[in-house]
């Protein structure tokens, strides 16, 4: 079969030439498939450039969730909409006051230095009689005053004693020394104070030990990096891991986890580039616990092994994303799915389109399905467990019927933003769902996700590890810091206190290793 096609010759009038009708068929298959790589590319093209420019929220407008209003409470939205409006009142105006800002609320303990400001000699005259002025009152200003860290060299002296009697009237005389403490590592100068600094601001603050060495040479202390390295790891190592094993069995005996993972690269990792990505996982507990647990372990692959290895004895419900390596755990774990991720697919979906395509679209309603969730579950957070388990079937239950229902007569590219979008709800659906089985069961995996950050910020910093084991030690030096500021501590303070009870406790009875938990920490480790 032939076709006839207009052509504009030189003159610019039409003519008319024939082709076959599979050479035209096929050009316009050519053409659709262009047509939909430059849709695709369009879509990524917004997509990126929302994300380095655009905000980083995925709050929804107000016309995503009036979609989904309509749809459950049609009557409430009509009623709203024919009630009589009330009468606009306005109000006089009322100035703000000013912002004051006091030092009233610091805790207890913070030094005050006094410094008075009094008149003396010929500024004591009365510049009317020429008689001596009196003191009859003060006022009392406060000013703040951040010293920077100091150091301090400890001088201990051993004294040793004789009993002179004996010198005097024995052949034998008595002596005796002062007890030695014990060095916090065996033959160096440091301190757990030090010690407590040099983990608090590389793991805290996310200044690497180099930046540290610096800032030590300017205050002219030649503190080297290599030595501070072996500080940090030579005290994880013997104080740390014991209580950080603890902290695993802990973890593991809890029914409610959270899990994420993140890459990590590792310099001299056997078998493996210097550029090959390694992993720091995430374990921690969830929001039914008065002493949360924060566990960080360093692993060279994100093989789904490693999270079977590390829960080899928890039973339970598991937080994760939609990472399929979870999905091969023992049937004794659950796995739960993380609607956060669900719905910034769909958030993604509508920032890739164009503005005056996003109202209303597919996209759209799909991410109001979502806000619609996280709205009910807002509401139902001050609920008890049974309670809340009760309101998700009665309120959020229609709503993910309804969802799935949508879903699944919605139709897209698969590489496009919304085709990845849907694809995940559909794979993911029965573990997005598992929530409902248990109210201490979260909506999404955010917990996890805010426990790992702090690794990622100070990444961003140190940006790689040189060994295995040092990935290890830091892995333990975070989690036994985050596991503090989970339970209210000052890291500093409480790895100071922690270190100098360690230097004296006997790791071989459990109880002694115990007793370091955070939530045995004295009172002057917490924070206000």
């Amino acid at each position: 079969m032939w076709y006839h096609r207009p052509m504009k010759s030189m003159e610019n009038k039409e003519e008319m030439i024939t082709i076959p009708r599979a050479e035209y068929e096929a050009q316009k298959q050519q053409i659709l498939k262009l047509e939909q790589q430059v849709s695709l590319l369009m879509e990524a093209m917004r997509l990126n450039r929302h994300k380095r420019f655009g905000a980083s929220s995925e709050k929804t407008e107000d016309e995503s969730a009036e979609q989904l209003n309509f749809l459950f409470n049609e009557a409430e939205v009509y009623a709203e909409k024919t009630a009589e409006e009330p009468a606009t009142v306005v109000t006089a105006y009322k100035r703000r006051k000013k912002q004051e800002y006091t030092l009233d609320n610091l805790p207890e303990g913070v030094p005050t230095e006094l410094v008075e400001h009094r008149l003396e000699g010929d500024d004591l005259v009365c510049p009317k009689c020429g008689d001596t002025m009196t003191e009859i009152g003060k006022d009392v200003v406060k000013k703040l005053k951040i010293i920077p860290a100091k150091v301090v060299v400890e001088e201990h002296h051993y004294f040793t004693y004789a009993c002179q009697k004996c010198s005097r009237e024995s052949t034998e005389t008595p002596v005796i020394k002062a007890p030695k403490e014990k060095n916090i590592i065996s033959g160096s100068f440091a301190t757990p104070e030090a010690i407590a600094h040099i983990m608090t601001q590389k793991f805290v603050m996310g200044s690497p030990l180099y930046r540290q060495e610096q800032e030590l040479s300017r205050q002219r202390i030649p503190l080297s990096r290599q030595t501070m390295s072996n500080w940090i790891l030579k005290a994880a190592e013997d104080y740390l891991m014991p209580v950080y094993e603890h902290l695993h069995k802990e973890l593991l005996s809890r029914e409610v986890l959270h899990a994420d993972e993140t890459t990590l690269q590792v310099l001299h990792e056997p078998g493996k580039k210097a550029q090959s990505e390694s992993y720091m996982w995430l374990y921690r507990t969830s929001g039914d616990t008065s002493q949360p647990v924060v566990l960080y372990e360093y692993q060279p692959s994100r093989s789904s092994q490693n999270p079977r290895n590390f829960l080899h004895e928890f039973t339970g419900y598991l937080h994760t994303d939609g990472y399929s390596g979870y999905h091969n755990l023992p049937e004794n774990i659950t796995v739960v799915g993380c609607w956060a991720h669900a719905r910034r697919k769909f958030d993604e979906a509508v920032k890739s389109l164009p503005k005056n395509k996003a109202k209303g679209s597919s996209a759209a309603q799909g991410l109001a399905y979502c806000t619609r969730l996280f709205e009910i579950e807002k509401d139902l957070a001050d609920l008890s467990p049974n309670d809340r388990y009760v309101q998700r079937l009665e309120q959020e239950k229609p709503v993910l019927d309804a969802f799935l229902a949508w879903a699944n007569v919605r139709t897209a590219a698969p590489k496009s933003a919304l085709g990845k979008a849907l694809t995940y709800v559909k794979e993911q659906w029965p573990y997005l769902t598992n929530y409902l089985k248990d109210g201490r069961l979260e909506l999404s995996n955010n917990r996890a996700e805010r426990s790992i950050k702090p690794f990622v910020i100070d990444r961003k910093n140190f940006l790689f590890a040189n060994t295995p084991k040092g990935a290890t030690g830091s892995a333990v030096i975070f989690s036994i810091i985050q596991t503090a500021i989970e339970n209210g501590l000052d890291p500093y303070r409480y790895l100071t206190w922690f270190m100098k009870t360690a230097a004296s406790s006997d790791f071989t009875q459990p109880e002694e290793f115990r007793k370091l938990l955070p939530w045995y920490a004295p009172s002057e480790c917490r924070t206000k």
